[in-house]
């Protein structure tokens, strides 16, 4: 870990209680949130793991011994550790290290799309119904109710269902049955700040109502929802496979996680490597990202600070 740590000079220079300008302040406490996360094992670990996922992602299609999608029926069925495929083949003779390799692409690109829509979505809508109140609230919080009292795997279904097949109308599906516990999350901050002495100066201003969301609610709302999303990644992750097994996300011949459990499933008790490689796959990564999201949570609440 020596290699992680600054040069004496640059570690006092962040943790001087006495910064010189706005921007060492902030680098101060974004030097003292690290050390702080550095301090929990799991959520390292977590770190860790999301990082390899990254890293695969990014590099793992060129890393890859084969195509993810030739077939060989000659070489079907084979055990890990033969014949160059060291994760074995499945059914139709594939490479299941490389369309595994593949898939982390695919169930990455999930993800990113699904957070980066729910999380503004949610942030606005929870902010604007915390400050704005009456009416406005009251519709924006049945709206949110309405999506929150159907289970989030059975709204997706039938989204998908309605939408059709694919990566990109599982993506819309998981988006919006994923949106609502941000929203709540974001209103509940809103409710307790509003009324804050710098929220009242800014009216003094002349601040508009929208311009007083944007710069200063949003900003303090943000930590907990970078929380939320972090934590459920997991619940995501399971989504699009679940979504996947069902044949309603990423078409064959695409090595999307959740579709190469599926397709191992009627190989289980001969073949056992077919779909458990790919499960255990989407086990280690739900957890990385819950593990993540903990300690991102002990960091970013200001009240769990030790």
């Amino acid at each position: 870990m020596s290699g992680t740590q600054p040069t004496p000079g640059l570690r006092a220079w962040l943790m001087t209680e006495a910064p010189a300008s706005r921007g060492q302040a902030r680098l101060g406490e974004l030097f003292r949130s690290w050390l702080r996360f550095r301090r929990n094992p799991l959520a390292m670990a977590g770190l860790i793991t999301i990082a390899l996922l990254i890293l695969i992602a990014a590099v793992g299609p060129w890393l890859a011994p084969h195509s993810p999608t030739a077939q060989n029926l000659d070489l079907r069925l084979l055990p890990p550790g033969t014949e160059g495929h060291w994760l074995g083949t499945d059914g139709l003779g594939r490479d299941i290290l490389s369309r595994l390799l593949h898939g982390g692409r695919i169930t990455l690109t999930i993800v990113i799309m699904v957070a980066v829509i729910v999380a503004p979505v949610g942030l606005l809508i929870g902010t604007v119904a915390g400050y704005a109140g009456g009416v406005i609230d009251v519709v924006l919080m049945r709206l949110t109710d309405i999506f929150l009292a159907f289970p989030r795997l059975i709204l997706a279904l039938a989204l998908v269902a309605a939408l059709g097949p694919g990566i990109e109308n599982a993506v819309i599906a998981i988006a919006l049955t994923t949106w609502p516990p941000y929203a709540r999350i974001a209103r509940a901050e809103t409710l307790t700040i509003r009324r804050s002495d710098f929220i009242a100066a800014a009216r003094l201003q002349g601040a508009s109502p929208a311009r007083i969301v944007v710069r200063q609610v949003i900003p303090l709302c943000t930590s907990s929802v970078i929380v939320r999303v972090t934590l459920d990644m997991a619940g995501i992750i399971l989504t699009a496979a679940g979504l996947g097994f069902l044949g309603l996300g990423a078409q064959p011949p695409t090595p999307e996680w959740g579709a190469m459990v599926a397709d191992g499933r009627k190989y289980l008790l001969d073949h056992w490597w077919v779909a458990t490689v790919p499960g255990i796959a989407i086990f280690v990564v739900a957890l990385g990202f819950n593990l993540l999201g903990d300690g991102l949570r002990d960091v970013l609440d200001p009240r769990g600070e030790r």
